[in-house]
């Protein structure tokens, strides 16, 4: 393990988070700065951020531009060249730092794409779709997309928007854990906000091609056809057949079941919706 210390600042965007906090912060201790962007916690999230050492920030949204993220990164002075954006339930490992050690020694890049390993139901999934983020990238250099939703959204975080970064962008092969310890219920409850999001975004970019332009090739398929039929039922065939998530046994089911119906989900809201701007 290098002693180094990685010029990265690591900022964690929270709202009650004490079952993960902890778990995160303490593998953080190779960076030069770490950060807890706080939302009005009612829990002990400020004191477990400030009892390992870590830089507490208070946020309140107030339903417009920016949100946390783009927030931090417009108001916060920092100090290194780099901001890693990490959830309170991804956790980091030396493998993963000793990475990024080595890629930023390199130089050259301005973002790098970050992999994960899921967990659901307590148990690590090797197959299946993989998560990737683009969560890593020189300061300066990246904003996350800015969505026209005031007055609509509940999340105070940008969640399924994407950074848009100005230069090369790379990527980190070594994985970090995305495991959260709150359980199956808060799982769903934030599906179900999520949901009610990329419904009204769907909304919202069908009535503007321009929005388009900085999406991903895997976004512009999925708002193409999010609201078919098939959609959901053609990503339970991808992941746990197509990307055999069927070799996680019973969790890998479970997960593709539970995502299909997400999707179902939003694409019952978008068809409410529509029903609802014609009458």
């Amino acid at each position: 393990m290098s002693s180094t210390v990685l010029p990265v600042t690591v900022a964690v965007p929270a709202k009650n988070e004490e079952a993960n906090l902890a778990r995160c912060l303490e593998r953080l201790g190779r960076f030069a700065e770490v950060v807890v962007i706080d939302s009005a916690s009612t829990d002990r999230t400020p004191q477990i951020a400030q009892e390992h050492g870590a830089r507490v920030v208070d946020f309140t949204w107030d339903g417009k531009y920016p949100k946390k993220r783009n927030w931090f990164l417009l108001n916060e002075p920092l100090t290194t060249p780099f901001v890693l954006f990490l959830d309170a339930d991804e956790f980091v490992d030396d493998v993963f730092c000793d990475a990024l050690e080595a890629e930023l020694a390199s130089g050259g890049l301005d973002g790098y794409w970050l992999n994960y390993t899921n967990y659901f139901l307590g148990k690590p999934m090797r197959h299946g779709l993989a998560q990737r983020k683009l969560a890593l990238f020189r300061v300066g250099s990246a904003l996350y997309e800015r969505i026209a939703e005031d007055g609509w959204s509940q999340l105070d975080m940008e969640i399924h928007e994407h950074p848009i970064v100005k230069g090369k962008v790379g990527e980190i092969a070594a994985p970090i854990d995305h495991r959260d310890y709150k359980g199956l219920a808060k799982f769903i409850e934030r599906h179900k906000d999520y949901a009610l999001w990329e419904a009204r975004r769907y909304a919202d970019i069908a009535s503007d091609p321009a929005r388009w332009q900085h999406f991903t090739p895997r976004q512009r398929f999925k708002y193409r056809h999010l609201a078919q039929w098939w959609y959901p039922w053609f990503y339970f065939v991808m992941a746990y057949v197509g990307k055999r998530g069927f070799l996680d046994g019973g969790v890998g089911f479970h997960y593709a079941s539970y995502k299909t119906w997400y999707f179902q989900t939003i694409r019952l809201l978008i068809r409410e919706f529509q029903q609802q701007g014609r009458g």
